[in-house]
């Protein structure tokens, strides 16, 4: 049987994750770069994002953050933009929910960008109508299906 010569396995390498908790300094888009939210996650480490100047965009995750840093649709990231294809950019930097907020009250992201506040944020703003989402059957409608 080989020895093992490394440094440990799968689970040393999920350790890791201690530095996500700290407060990190804020960063702006530069030229060359530009914001976007992801729409869907295209699996193989690539995604399509709405970037803020209105273009849909493939987006290719960096080798940095695949596996590091998850990216979910909805998310705030700043992508690179490359010279000799439009179509295509490079994710490198993930807002964390709080990060997105800040720029949006910079006026750095548009107002009609909707953030993801978390799952289900927004399921009982209807309690102010009373209006019941229940639908009623006569015994003759069950009768029929």
């Amino acid at each position: 049987m080989p020895k093992n010569k490394g440094k440990g396995g799968k689970n040393r390498k999920r350790g890791k994750n201690e530095a996500d908790d700290e407060k990190r300094e804020l960063i702006f888009k530069e030229d060359g770069q530009e914001y976007a939210q992801v729409m869907r996650m295209l699996g193989n480490g690539r995604c399509e994002a709405m970037c803020i100047d209105g273009t849909k965009r493939l987006c290719h995750i960096r080798g940095k953050m695949h596996k590091k840093v998850w990216i979910a649709a909805g998310d705030i990231v700043l992508v690179g933009l490359r010279d000799y294809q439009d179509d295509k950019a490079d994710v490198i930097l993930k807002y964390m929910s709080d990060e997105a907020r800040l720029l949006k009250a910079y006026g750095e992201l548009p107002e009609s960008t909707r953030l993801n506040e978390g799952i289900g944020g927004d399921l009982d703003e209807d309690d102010d109508n009373n209006v019941d989402d229940y639908v009623e059957f006569e015994d003759e409608d069950i009768d029929r299906i």
